[in-house]
Parts: C-alpha cells; sequence; structure tokens
C-alpha cells in the first residue's frame, strides 16, 4: 500500500489517540510522518515503532511562533508539506453555568486557534506550491448539541465553520480542506477511566437520549457527562443515575 508514498505530513496531537492511529496509518502508506504533541515522550516511544523516516517535534498548537518553526524546518528537511492533520484538541465535561473562564479560553485555544494556526502558516506553504490536503478533527458534536458538553461543542462548531470558509479560500490555490466528525473514540480523551465496552456504551448511549431531547427517559441534569465533573467513579454514577 503506496497511496502516500514520499507524502509530508503533519500529524497534531499525534503522540496518542486518533492521532497516533493515524501517524500508523499514514506511515503504512509511505508517508514521512511529523508527530507533532506536546507529550514528548509518548511521541518519541510512537516514532521509535514507526520507524523509518518518522519523526517528533514538540509543538504548543497555541503558539504561532511554534507552528512557523515547524513549518520553515519541515520545509528546510524535506522541501514541501502535503498533509496537515489538525487533530489536536481537549475535552472539558461540566454544564454551561460550571464552566470558569479558564477552561473556556484553554479549550478554544487548542482545539480553535490550534487548528486556525496550523490552516494559516501550513496553508500558505501549500497554497505557494499549489497543492495539499488539510484535515481537521472535528466532533459529531459539532453537529449537534449535548448535555454536558456545551463548550466542547462550541469549539467544534467552530472548527466546521473554519473547514467551510478555508476550503472556499484556499481551494482557488490547489489546496483541500475537509473535516472528520467522529463520535465516541475509546481514547483516553474519549475514555478518560479506561472503562469497559459495555459500561462505556451505556454512558453514550445516556448522552445520546439526553442530546435528542428525550428528557423523560434521561433527565438532562443527570446525565453522565455533568456528573463526571468533578470526577468520580464512573460506575457509582451509573448505578446512581439508573436507580
Amino acid at each position: 500500500m503506496d497511496r502516500m508514498q514520499g507524502k509530508v505530513a503533519i500529524i497534531t496531537g499525534g503522540a496518542r489517540g486518533m492521532g497516533a492511529a493515524t501517524a500508523r496509518a499514514f506511515t503504512a502508506e509511505g508517508a514521512i510522518v511529523i508527530v507533532a504533541d506536546l507529550l514528548e515522550a509518548e511521541g518519541r516511544e510512537l516514532v521509535r515503532q514507526l520507524g523509518g523516516t518518522a519523526t517528533f517535534r514538540k509543538l504548543d498548537v497555541a503558539r504561532e511562533d511554534e507552528w512557523q518553526a515547524l513549518v520553515v524546518e519541515t520545509l528546510s528537511l524535506h522541501g514541501r508539506i502535503d498533509a496537515l492533520v489538525n487533530n489536536a484538541g481537549l475535552v472539558h465535561f461540566a454544564d454551561v453555568m460550571s464552566f470558569e473562564t479558564e477552561a473556556f479560553d484553554r479549550l478554544f485555544s487548542v482545539n480553535v486557534k490550534g487548528a486556525f494556526l496550523g490552516t494559516k502558516h501550513v496553508g500558505k506553504a501549500m497554497a505557494e506550491a499549489g497543492r495539499g490536503s488539510i484535515v481537521n478533527i472535528a466532533s459529531i458534536a459539532g453537529l449537534q448539541g449535548g448535555n454536558g458538553i456545551s463548550l466542547y461543542s462550541s469549539t467544534k462548531w467552530a472548527l466546521r465553520g473554519l473547514t467551510k470558509s478555508a476550503a472556499m479560500e484556499l481551494g482557488p490555490y490547489g489546496v483541500r480542506v475537509n473535516a472528520v466528525l467522529p463520535g465516541g473514540v475509546d481514547t483516553v480523551m474519549g475514555n478518560p477511566e479506561g472503562l469497559p465496552g459495555d459500561t462505556k456504551n451505556q454512558y453514550y448511549k445516556m448522552f445520546r437520549y439526553s442530546a435528542s431531547g428525550n428528557r423523560k427517559k434521561w433527565p438532562a441534569p443527570r446525565c453522565f457527562f455533568v456528573r463526571m465533573n468533578p470526577p468520580t467513579s464512573a460506575v457509582q454514577n451509573y448505578q446512581s443515575m439508573a436507580a
């Protein structure tokens, strides 16, 4: 399989979760992968496993100077950037009345500003080359609201807007911009307590009922996302809600 043979790809949040899975898939397709993340130990271990031309670069996606340095370094080493996956993201489970300003700033800084800066600086390099692909990892939460994820959902709606507008602006230069909107994924972020499959699926079913407006069966204030902040035993939460 060599659909990305020789292509140079930057993956943010690439040290674990969906980012790491993307790095593995790209490497298997022949890509030259730059794993960009703040998690240095995990990122370097992943690169060791990938072998070949994969490299790790420490990156705070919310800092413009670090994006600029990464683009300059990548172009200097490889002469091109063919793909960017804006995967880095955070989630915070709480109802809108409980969010603090610091949480708001941090989530938008990573989930939205980080993708914007990547699109801005990598997009410039791609536009000059006349080719490239940018993929933003959004979420199904960017299509519908959900109890206990108002802030996270807001960032993903914003990311959809950025994607659509950037696609129109960069398209004439030969650069494609798309978004992927996954549902619940069994990663450290999506399943922070490491729950077994059956238990975890019960939570997502409850979230689905609440988000769809079925409050008679699952009243919104009792949705597990809200009850997990501050974190307690997820099993106890489920038992109390099901009682």
